[in-house]
């Protein structure tokens, strides 16, 4: 059985995200956390928060083996965008997006 754990509006860029999802995609629970623990980027700890949330789902919810769980998907979606300008010369502006992530992870028993 499936749990699931969304982060909504991160202010990350979803193309930086997604780097980090791809390297835990299939992986077991505690190997996919030593992965996220070691990884440089910013993005590492918001997708190791949520996936200890999406574990702490699967706990709460059924009762599930925590040695079997492991990653069944980790999608980084993009959310709204806020725009912002900044001066330029000559009374221009350029904008300036910033984006924003929508972070789904899914946790699954792996049947063995």
């Amino acid at each position: 059985m499936e749990a699931v754990a969304r982060t909504r509006y991160i202010r990350i860029s979803p193309r930086k995200l997604r780097l980090v999802c791809e390297l835990i995609a299939g992986k077991k629970v505690e190997q996919a956390l030593s992965i996220l623990e070691f990884t440089p980027k910013k993005g590492a700890r918001f997708v190791q928060k949520t996936l200890l949330s999406a574990v702490a789902n699967a706990r709460d919810q059924q009762s599930v083996d925590e040695d079997k769980l492991y990653v069944k998907r980790a999608v980084a979606n993009p959310g709204p965008i806020w725009k912002r300008s900044l001066p330029r010369a000559h009374m221009h502006a350029t904008p300036i997006l910033k984006r924003t992530s929508h972070l789904m992870v899914v946790v699954d028993e792996r049947a063995s």
